[in-house]
């Protein structure tokens, strides 16, 4: 690299400063780093935003205007998730700018401390982290790319809060010391983003046995340290949101199944993450007990086999939910490639064909990330053509004052609402919880009654009195209108003061003709 200083003698060649190979090499990392979070927060920002972060993002902005949740909002999540989006709302509010223009910054953000933090505890493990820089760029760049859409989902949220722990614990293993306040702050952080998803406490203790089998048996306080926040946290929801235990719970519990993906089906779709684990788990196997990187692996492979038991007990079929799994295994995998690049000199029986079974998973899960970040990238480009921003439209046109989907997809409500600051006639963010009774009832032959979502729908559609209607009417959707007859006949008569006005790539969409819902005979 050279530098010219002006007023520099003619004749005089300018100054050389040469750069180190470690020099460059930083550079080059926070290039790629730069990069990647210039591209990602393009793709967030001029998309339309993702259905859950916009419900949680509305409902954080209702709990702060004093609605209480549980009762006056119908959330199944605990509340750690809405406080957390709580902030962007109010740094959004004092700053000027919507609370979507403050949130993925500030995950990205918290994505990029999560990797630096990683990567300088991870210094001086092994060869493939003696250089902070690429290492940091690596988790960095998988954390940003990898979940694409879902980018500040609970799962993505946890795996950053998870990662310090993690490399605290990679480090007590292989004898490295590690102060106490970074132990306990790490095991402080990974309960907190377990509460999350209380489920992935399983992750913990997972890795924790890890070590064990790795350096024997010994108690460590930040395990602990992650149990009681989670436990702490627990009991608060228990004290200030008694409502949560006695509400969302049992509604949970009773319609959430509605949702539900056959084991068969489940596997099938998560055939990408099932290869990388297995391979995972055979690179663990080979590789040579007591080296550094017998450690790494086995950590990392067991927190990817807990975090995937914990997605198949979900038994949803949404990728979010594999993201936890997914990074981690993402990371062995890197991690494992590098280190045998590394140490070539030293003989490993059959390391070419391990590094196929490596590279292999590799490819399909990059190959599968970058598809998906494809289509964001061109919603980005080409906003308009998106089905929330034609409903948005749509809205402003018809100069729209309250609104409501019948749907499943959640999209069709959140971020239409939020970019559009119409009134939302529901206390429900989509028709999860009517399919989730309807299912109920075929199952037991008769609909809960201490959950009545039909009667509660058409209370909410006639207290809020929409001006416009959504219906989703694609596929195998039910047949929302006749179903909430079927739920109060007075429906029926309200109903019929809506007359469609436009289709929406294939959503019929009614406004309403004429002032008010009034209250039909034999409405409750």
């Amino acid at each position: 690299m050279t530098y010219s200083f002006p007023g520099a003698p003619r004749g005089i060649a300018p100054r050389r400063v040469r750069l180190s190979a470690e020099q460059r090499t930083t550079l080059i990392s926070l290039g790629l780093v730069a990069l990647a979070v210039g591209v990602v927060l393009f793709a967030l920002l001029r998309a339309p935003m993702k259905d859950d972060l916009a419900w949680l993002l509305w409902v954080a902005r209702q709990w702060l205007r004093g609605e209480a949740l549980y009762v006056d909002i119908v959330e199944v999540n605990p509340p750690l998730i809405v406080w957390i989006n709580a902030l962007p709302v109010m740094l959004g509010d004092l700053l000027g700018l919507t609370a979507k223009q403050v949130a993925l910054p500030l995950f990205a953000g918290a994505a990029l401390a999560s990797a630096w933090s990683t990567a300088r505890l991870l210094q001086g493990t092994g060869p493939v982290f003696a250089r902070p820089g690429p290492v940091f760029a690596a988790i960095a760049c998988v954390l940003l790319i990898t979940p694409g859409v879902e980018f500040g989902q609970r799962e993505h949220l946890l795996v950053m809060a998870v990662l310090p722990h993690l490399a605290t614990l990679i480090r007590a293993t292989e004898g490295l010391p590690v102060p106490r306040g970074v132990a306990l702050g790490g095991g402080l952080l990974a309960g907190i983003g377990c509460a999350l998803k209380p489920r992935y406490l399983l992750c913990i203790a997972a890795v924790e046995l890890a070590s064990w089998l790795h350096r024997g048996f010994r108690i460590r306080l930040a395990p602990l340290t992650a149990f009681a926040a989670a436990g702490l946290y627990g009991l608060a929801i228990v004290l200030l949101y008694p409502a949560f235990v006695e509400r969302a719970v049992p509604l949970a519990l009773t319609l959430y199944g509605g949702t539900d993906t056959e084991l068969s089906s489940l596997v099938l779709e998560s055939w990408r993450l099932l290869l990388g684990l297995g391979a995972c788990a055979l690179l663990t196997w080979r590789t040579p007990r007591g080296s550094a990187a017998a450690g790494v692996m086995l950590v990392l492979t067991a927190f990817a086999a807990a975090a995937t038991l914990a997605m198949f007990l979900d038994g949803k079929n949404w990728f979010y939910h594999r993201i936890p799994a997914l990074i981690a295994v993402t990371f062995a995998l890197l991690f494992w490639c590098a280190d045998a690049v590394l140490q070539r000199r030293q003989p490993v029986r059959w390391r070419g064909a391990l590094l196929g079974v490596a590279l292999v998973p590799l490819a399909v899960v990059a190959s599968s990330v970058s598809s998906r970040f494809y289509e964001r990238l061109v919603l980005a480009v080409e906003p308009d053509l998106t089905t929330e921003v034609r409903l948005e439209k749509l809205i402003k046109k018809e100069k729209v004052r309250s609104y409501v989907a019948f749907s499943e997809w959640i999209g069709l409500g959140f971020p239409v609402v939020n970019n559009t600051d119409v009134t939302w006639a529901s206390r429900f963010d989509s028709m999860w919880a009517l399919r989730g009774e309807l299912w109920r009832a075929h199952r037991d032959g008769t609909a809960p009654e201490e959950w009545p979502i039909g009667r509660w729908v058409v209370q909410d559609f006639m207290e809020g009195c929409p001006d416009l209607v959504v219906v989703d009417r694609r596929g195998e959707s039910m047949n929302y209108p006749a179903v909430l007859s079927q739920a109060n006949p007075g429906f029926a008569a309200v109903w019929a003061r809506y007359r469609q006005i436009a289709v929406v790539d294939g959503l019929q969409v009614y406004r309403r003709q004429g002032e008010g819902c009034g209250a039909p005979a034999g409405l409750q």
